[in-house]
């Protein structure tokens, strides 16, 4: 834990990890108890928000399933959806044959809309097994495909470009087995969360 203390900041206390580090910014003027008082509230909500962004298995299958529901009119039904820590390059693969279906752990702490796009590529892909037309179609409900495709671009671009020096050539972001996939290997689950609240003279009044 490291509690970082600026004079430039007033009225705004921001929390976040930094690899292994929780990092609690806030304004000079904080009193000792203050600072334990925000240092604790902040904590927290980092923790609550990490807990949504990083669902057990159970609620993996379970957000999937309403995913299916939703977009795909129940149509795919996953005989299982976990998390695995092997998918290499992948951010997620299916097995039609037997209906599983593997995320990436590397997701863990990406945004939600992230998470929902590559839970419904793979279970677009119980009904479609390549990238075909019918393939895409199924997707196109699912409002922030591209955005979330973008996204994993970037980061696939960032971690190569912070491994290398030198950007990736990316060729999509899936592979030819039909599965989400990235460029680098690179563990991208230590993206940031960021924690922000506002404060007031006292924040014991809030």
């Amino acid at each position: 834990m490291e509690v970082r203390r600026s004079r430039n900041r007033t009225r705004t206390v921001t929390a976040y990890r930094d690899g292994d580090r929780t990092i609690i910014a806030i304004p000079a003027r904080f009193t000792r108890a203050q600072e334990r008082e925000w240092v604790q509230r902040m904590v927290t909500r980092l923790e609550r928000q990490e807990r949504r962004r990083r669902p057990s298995d159970v609620q993996l299958a379970e957000r999937a399933a309403g995913l299916s529901t939703r977009y795909l009119a129940g149509r795919a039904r996953p005989a299982s959806v976990t998390w695995s820590s092997n998918q290499g390059r992948r951010w997620g693969s299916c097995t039609p044959l037997d209906g599983t279906i593997r995320v990436s752990d590397r997701l863990q702490g990406m945004p939600g809309w992230v998470l929902d796009y590559v839970l419904l590529h793979e279970l677009a892909h119980l009904l479609h097994a390549g990238h075909g037309p019918d393939f895409w179609a199924e997707l196109d409900s699912y409002p922030r495909t591209d955005r979330a495709r973008g996204f994993l671009e970037g980061v696939a671009y960032g971690h190569e470009r912070a491994r290398t020096g030198q950007p990736p050539t990316l060729g999509g972001d899936v592979d030819d087995e039909g599965d989400v996939t990235d460029e680098p290997d690179d563990d991208a689950g230590d993206a940031a969360l960021d924690v922000v609240d506002e404060i007031g003279t006292d924040p014991g009044e809030r």
